[in-house]
Order: structure tokens, then C-alpha cells, then sequence
């Protein structure tokens, strides 16, 4: 474990260093250029070192605190001797291909005292059908299937929970699959009586194509970096879908989850932290889930997670009106509001104003040179990631067409969704089809 933290340090300690650069060259740069009287081109490069100053410093407080974050997970004494009855929560709307897979991860779990509740949603498929076989092979007090009328799935989570008989509840998706010790560990953490949740490590399973590895290195950089900060703080913004434990007290206390946002699980995170719960983060509790596979799969997913954030904030925007009256919860709600709307409108806005600023004041060298730069930190934050969490090393070659092509796709879309959502479009849940790859 020593071992993996000096690694761990090394990787960050250049990482910070590699930042230093990027910023120091940018100023050289910057400021060689300051005899220019071109007013717009002056202006163009002092915007462009502020943009970059702002992704540095960003990465920079990210990888500290995430690695303080991992220092203080490896040296947590583990409470062995507490290990109550879970209950294991799965809703499922015609989720056939992965109900088996997802249910047999659950079987060779390294924990006896739990119980799986599958409840189907209304599938007009064989959900309930394959469900059931496993009830019979397991027994129904190891696997128990219930059947609703379509009602969502905030509606099937919470038909769940009140079945559930759990002291502790973990409520998984339907096309993901746990890895072994991921229950165990996440329990320890309860052990502690001022922690209202725990969330887990998300990993994209089906890395099939340039899409999915796109996409399976965003979850350990762009995703599970944050995640892994923001636990320093005992404040994680979204719970994931895929594996995320919490106490059924509490769960029942909140109302559970609700159905007026299309991003359940951000938004019962935001009522658990300003209502005073710790939310802690366990790296090690791993759901390995099914990521879209096609672009056009890829953003109904972003276009619903980034509508249904937006939505969650602004049901929950008075608490960004009162700074000082619980200062720790504004931070929370501001950091939120800066990742989920700031940073995509800024990267959206910049490409374009870039974009102009090399055409028609002569700055492509500059931008160029800021491109590059973008890419470098890409570079450093994934080398970092992919040695903090044990991950595949070639995902760091994925890093360039991450920052050129993926990251300006998905912010775009993202932009367009904040704008649909401030004008109310109407929109559905546009829901995935499974290919069956857990």
C-alpha cells in the first residue's frame, strides 16, 4: 500500500510540476507579445491566459486533494466486526440482455448478509421472466422480484425501499455489475454514525470501440477525479446510479427519491448533503456499467444527466442566495454550479471567441499553443488518475482526441441542453437500449 502511495505521489508531485510548465510557458509567451498595439489581439491572449489559469488552478486543487483524499482511504483502520443486513436495490424497465449478469455479481458478492430486490418497471420485455429464474435458483429470500405498472425509476426505487429490510440500502442500475468486495467495503464506512451515504467507483465495462475508451477514461478523470476530491470534504456531489449505499432511516426521513427531476440520484445527494449527512466516496467499491456506444446513444445520456443537474440546482437555488448562513453548503452548491453549467459555457464560449481570435487577429500561433497545452494537462491528470486507481495505461493515449474532440462534443451538448432547459423544451426520459456487454 506504501508502495502504491509514494506511486501515487511521484505521478502527482510531476503532474503539479507539468502544470507549473504549461503556465510559465503560456506567460512567456504572453507577455512577449505585450508591444503589440493590436487592441483585440491584446485582449484575445489575456483572455486565453486567464481560461488557461482557471483549468490549471482547477487541476491543481483536484489532484491535491484527491490524492489527500486516497492518503486518508489507505489508512483508515477497517471495522471488520460491523456488518449489518443490506438490502440491494435494483430497478429494471426491459433491462433482459443484463438482468442476469447484474443479479449473478450479486450472488458472488463477498458478503452473506444481504438480500436483492429486483423491481420491474413495467417491461414489456423478459426483465421479470429471467429475474424470477434466478429467484428460483437462489432461493426467494436471497431474490426477491416485484412488478409495478410503469412509474419511473424513482418510483421503483422507492417500491423497493420500503420493502427492503436493510439497516443499510445499496441501489444499483439494472445494467451493472459489482465487483466482489464492493459491499464489503462500502459497510465499513457506516460504522460511523454521522454518514448518511456512500458512493461507489463507476467503470465502463464494454471499452468495445473509440467511443466507450473515450468514454472509460472520463469516468476516472473527469468523473471519479472529482468525486475523489470533493470526498476529502465529505461532500460528493452525485451519488451514481450504478452503486450507491445509504442508510434507510435517513432514506425514509428525505422521502426517498423523487420523481421531479430527470437526475434522481444528484438530486437526493443534494438534499442528504444540505441537510447535514456526511456523503463519503469508496474508490475500491467498483459497478462495472454498460456505456453508450454510438454518439447519438451518448447524447440522449449527457442531454438527460445535464437537464436533470440543471434541474436539481435550480430546485435547490435558494440555497446559493444565503453565503454566510451555512457557508460550507454554499461552497457545495457554487462548486456544483460551476462544474455543471461555468466550465461547459466557458469551454463552449472560449472555442468559439478562440476561434475568431486566430482568424481575424493573426493568433494562430497563440492558439495553437493553448491548444497544446489543454492537451498537456489532459495528459498529466490521466497519468495521474490511471496510477491512482490501478487502471490501464493506455488509456492515457486516448488523452488527445479526449481534449480535441470528445470534451468540445460533449460541452456543446451540454451547452444546448442547459439552453433547452432554461426555455423549458419539453423532453422524455430517452432511454437506452441495452446491448447485453455486462
Amino acid at each position: 500500500m506504501l508502495k502504491r502511495l509514494y506511486r501515487i505521489l511521484i505521478v502527482g508531485i510531476c503532474a503539479i510540476a507539468g502544470l507549473a510548465i504549461a503556465a510559465v510557458l503560456y506567460l512567456n509567451f504572453y507577455f512577449n507579445r505585450l508591444e503589440v498595439t493590436n487592441l483585440f489581439v491584446d485582449f484575445s491572449s489575456f483572455i486565453l491566459l486567464v481560461f488557461l489559469l482557471i483549468l490549471i488552478t482547477r487541476y491543481t486543487l483536484l489532484l491535491w486533494f484527491s490524492y489527500l483524499q486516497h492518503i486518508e482511504a489507505a489508512t483508515d483502520p477497517a471495522v471488520e466486526d460491523y456488518s449489518p443486513f443490506v438490502s440491494i436495490i435494483v430497478p429494471a424497465h426491459n433491462e433482459a440482455p443484463v438482468i442476469q449478469a447484474a443479479l449473478q455479481s450479486l450472488m458472488d458478492l463477498e458478503y452473506e448478509d444481504f438480500e436483492a430486490i429486483v423491481v420491474d418497471d413495467g417491461s414489456t420485455d423478459e426483465t421479470f421472466q429471467r429475474a424470477d429464474r434466478m429467484t428460483q435458483q437462489y432461493g426467494p429470500e436471497r431474490i426477491i422480484v416485484l412488478r409495478q405498472p410503469n412509474a419511473g425509476k424513482a418510483a421503483a426505487l422507492n417500491r423497493g425501499i420500503a420493502a427492503a429490510r436493510g439497516e443499510l440500502v445499496l441501489c444499483m442500475d439494472a445494467d451493472s455489475r459489482l465487483e466482489p468486495q464492493t459491499v464489503r467495503l462500502m459497510v465499513q464506512h457506516f460504522a460511523d454514525s454521522r454518514v448518511g451515504a456512500v458512493a461507489g467507483n463507476v467503470k465502463v465495462a464494454n471499452r468495445l470501440n473509440f467511443l466507450t475508451r473515450l468514454q472509460a477514461l472520463e469516468y476516472i478523470e473527469g468523473l471519479n477525479l472529482l468525486r475523489t476530491a470533493q470526498a476529502f470534504f465529505r461532500m460528493t456531489t452525485v451519488i451514481p446510479g450504478p452503486v450507491g449505499m445509504f442508510r434507510r432511516t435517513i432514506l425514509q426521513k428525505l422521502g426517498g427519491y423523487r420523481s421531479d427531476t430527470f437526475a434522481e440520484d444528484c438530486e437526493l445527494t443534494l438534499r442528504l448533503v444540505l441537510s447535514g449527512y456526511k456523503v463519503k466516496y469508496e474508490s475500491s467499491a467498483v459497478a462495472w456499467t454498460e456505456a453508450p456506444e454510438t454518439t447519438d446513444a451518448l447524447f440522449k445520456q449527457r442531454y438527460r444527466w445535464t437537464r436533470g443537474i440543471l434541474q436539481a440546482i435550480i430546485k435547490h437555488r435558494r440555497q446559493l442566495a444565503h453565503p454566510w448562513r451555512e457557508f460550507m453548503n454554499w461552497v457545495f452548491m457554487a462548486l456544483l454550479v460551476f462544474e455543471s453549467v461555468a466550465m461547459p459555457a466557458m469551454n463552449v464560449f472560449g472555442m468559439i471567441f478562440f476561434t475568431c481570435a486566430a482568424i481575424w487577429g493573426g493568433l494562430s500561433q497563440l492558439l495553437l499553443l493553448w491548444w497544446a497545452q489543454l492537451a498537456i494537462l489532459d495528459i498529466i491528470v490521466a497519468l495521474f488518475c490511471v496510477a491512482m486507481e490501478e487502471e490501464q495505461i493506455s488509456l492515457v493515449l486516448y488523452a488527445l482526441p479526449y481534449r480535441l474532440f470528445f470534451v468540445t462534443y460533449v460541452d456543446v451538448m451540454r451547452f444546448f441542453a442547459g439552453l433547452d432547459e432554461t426555455f423549458a423544451v419539453e423532453m422524455v426520459w430517452g432511454r437506452l437500449q441495452r446491448a447485453g456487454r455486462i
